[in-house]
C-alpha cells in the first residue's frame, strides 16, 4: 500500500470508502510524519498530538453521522489567523501570544461539521505581512525542496506541512499572493477564490478589502473537496455571497480544454521575470495549445500600476485594522506609567519590524493633506484594474501568468530589502484588488525547484478553473513532484 502520508485528500476519501485503512490510521500516520519533518521545517506553531488521535476516534464513533461528507476524516492544517475556540492563534506575532479565541471562525465550524480533521495551526508571516514566512515572531519556516531557502509567505507554514506530506490539505489566506505564492515555491496547488465566497468571519484582519481564505493541496480534487466545505453565504459577514453556480466543486470536472480562448498578458514576461520562469511558462501555454486550446497574446494597461496601489490599499487598511491591539483588551500588556505609555510599550513590543513598517505607511497616507494624494489615488487605480481585468475576461476565458518571477529565494536574501521582497508578488497582486479567483499549480522544475503557473478567471470561475487546472496536469503529471527531503526519509 502506498505510505499513507503521501496519499491526497482524494485518495484519503476514496480509501475510507472502500474501508483500505480507517481514521484513527491516517492519524497516526499524520502524528508520526509530524513528529518526523516539523522540527525540521518548522511548519508547525501548534500542535497536539493526543488531541488529534482522540478527534480520530470519536469521529470512527460517529462515522455513519460523517460519511457522505466528502471531507470527513481528511487532516488539514490550518493557517494562526483563523480562529479556533481554546486554541491558541498567535498570527505569527508576540501581541497575540497565548490569545486563545471563544469562538470559531465560519469555516472551521464548517471542517468541524464535516467531520475534517483538524491537525493544528501553521507558521506564517506575523499578521500575513510577508512573502517568505521569515516575518514570523517564533522563527522562520524552511521549505522542505531546500532547506535552506523560504517556502513563501504569509502562508508558508500551511504550504510547507502540504509539500511535506505532514497533511493533504491547508487553509490559507491571500491578500497579495499569500496562498499561490508559497505554493508555488513549494510545487503543491493553491486557489485564491472570488473575494467573499469564503467567508472572512474570524479570519483576524491584514486588509479587509482584499483578504480571503482559501485551500491548498496537492492535486485538484483536494482544493475542490475543501472548497465544498468553506464556500457558503455567512449571515455574519457583510462581504460574504453566495456562488451563483452552486457549491459543488467535486466531480464535476469539464477537462475539454479544446476552444478556451487563453489571454496571456505581455506585462507578466518583462525584465522582472526570471528567464528560466518565462521558459516555463511558454511551455504551460504550448501545452495548452496541444490541447485545443487558442492561445493570444495581449496588453494590460494598467496592471503595471497593482503593486504600487496595493502597497497603498493594504498598509492603510491594516493601520485601522491593527488600532485594536491596545494593550487592554486581550493579547499582550506591557505596563507604562500611564496608559498613552502603556500602549505605546506594547505594541513597541509587540509588534515585528514588517508590521510597524506597514502601519506607519498607511497611517501616514491616511492622514491630513495626505488622503486625496495617496489613499484616495490608489483606489482609483484598483477600480481601473478592476474594470480592465473585467473587459479582458469579456474575450478571454482565462488569463495565464507566471505565479512568481522567481523560484524561491534563499533565507535572508532579501530581508535587508523590502522593496525587492514585495516584487515577489507582482504577479498576484492584480488578482485581489479586482477581487476575482486565480489558481496557481506545478508547471515543472528550474534547478530542482518547483515552478508555478497562474490561471486566472472572471469572478465566480472556480469550477472552471479546476477544471482547466485538472486538465493541464492530468496531461502533465506536475502535481506530482516530490521534495528531496522526503526521498531521504
Amino acid at each position: 500500500m502506498k505510505n499513507l502520508c503521501h496519499l491526497t485528500a482524494y485518495e484519503i476519501r476514496e480509501g475510507y470508502k472502500n474501508r483500505a485503512f480507517s481514521v484513527t490510521d491516517i492519524a497516526k500516520a499524520v502524528v508520526a510524519q509530524v513528529e518526523k519533518l516539523s522540527p525540521k521545517i518548522k511548519a508547525f506553531l501548534y500542535f497536539d498530538a493526543d488531541e488529534i488521535l482522540n478527534r480520530a476516534r470519536d469521529l470512527e464513533s460517529q462515522a455513519q453521522r460523517f460519511e457522505h461528507n466528502p471531507m470527513f476524516g481528511i487532516p488539514i492544517a490550518v493557517k494562526d489567523n483563523i480562529s479556533i475556540r481554546g486554541i491558541p492563534t498567535t498570527c505569527g506575532s508576540r501581541i497575540l501570544e497565548g490569545y486563545k479565541p471563544v469562538y470559531d471562525a465560519s469555516v472551521i465550524s464548517s471542517l468541524k461539521n464535516q467531520g475534517a480533521l483538524i491537525i493544528g495551526k501553521t507558521n506564517m508571516d506575523e499578521f500575513a505581512m510577508g512573502s517568505s514566512t521569515e516575518n514570523s515572531a517564533f522563527g522562520p519556516t524552511l521549505n522542505p525542496w531546500d532547506l535552506e531557502r523560504v517556502p513563501g509567505g504569509s502562508s508558508g507554514g500551511s504550504a510547507a506541512a502540504v509539500a511535506s506530506r505532514m497533511v493533504p490539505t491547508a487553509l490559507g489566506s491571500d491578500t497579495g499572493g499569500s496562498i499561490r505564492q508559497p505554493a508555488a515555491f513549494t510545487g503543491i496547488l493553491g486557489l485564491k477564490c472570488t473575494y467573499g465566497l469564503v467567508s472572512r468571519y474570524g479570519l483576524i484582519a491584514y486588509a479587509s478589502s482584499l483578504d480571503q481564505i482559501g485551500p491548498m493541496g496537492r492535486s485538484v480534487e483536494d482544493l475542490a473537496m475543501c472548497l465544498e466545505a468553506i464556500s457558503f453565504r455567512e449571515k455574519r459577514d457583510s462581504t460574504s455571497l453566495d456562488d451563483p453556480l452552486g457549491t459543488k466543486y467535486l466531480d464535476n470536472f469539464k477537462t475539454n480544454v479544446k476552444g478556451l480562448k487563453i489571454g496571456v498578458p505581455k506585462e507578466f514576461f518583462n525584465e522582472g521575470i526570471n528567464p528560466d520562469m518565462r521558459e516555463s511558462v511558454y511551455q504551460v501555454l504550448k501545452d495548452l495549445e496541444a490541447l485545443g486550446a487558442i492561445v493570444e497574446e495581449f496588453s494590460l494597461r494598467y496592471i503595471s500600476c497593482s503593486l504600487p496601489s496595493y502597497y497603498i490599499i493594504a498598509p492603510a487598511e491594516a493601520s485601522s485594522n491593527l488600532a485594536r491591539y491596545d494593550a487592554i483588551r486581550y493579547g499582550l500588556r506591557v505596563p507604562g506609567e500611564n496608559i498613552i505609555q502603556q500602549y505605546e510599550n506594547t505594541r513597541g513590543a509587540g509588534f515585528g519590524a514588517e508590521v510597524k513598517r506597514r502601519i506607519l505607511l498607511g497611517t501616514f497616507v491616511l492622514s491630513a493633506g495626505y488622503y486625496d494624494a495617496y489613499y484616495l489615488k490608489a483606489m482609483k487605480v484598483r477600480r481601473l484594474i478592476k474594470n480592465e481585468l473585467t473587459e479582458a475576461f469579456r474575450k478571454y476565458d482565462f488569463l495565464v501568468t507566471p505565479t512568481t518571477p522567481t523560484t524561491a529565494f534563499k533565507i535572508g536574501e532579501k530581508t535587508q530589502n523590502p522593496l525587492e521582497m514585495y516584487l515577489s508578488d507582482i504577479c498576484t497582486i492584480g488578482v485581489n484588488l479586482a477581487g476575482i479567483p486565480a489558481i496557481s499549480i506545478p508547471c515543472g522544475k528550474i534547478d530542482d525547484l518547483p515552478a508555478g503557473v497562474q490561471f486566472m478567471g472572471p469572478q465566480f470561475s472556480e469550477r472552471r478553473l479546476l477544471s482547466l487546472s485538472k486538465a493541464y496536469l492530468d496531461a502533465t503529471g506536475h502535481h506530482q513532484i516530490i521534495p528531496s527531503l522526503l526521498k531521504e526519509n
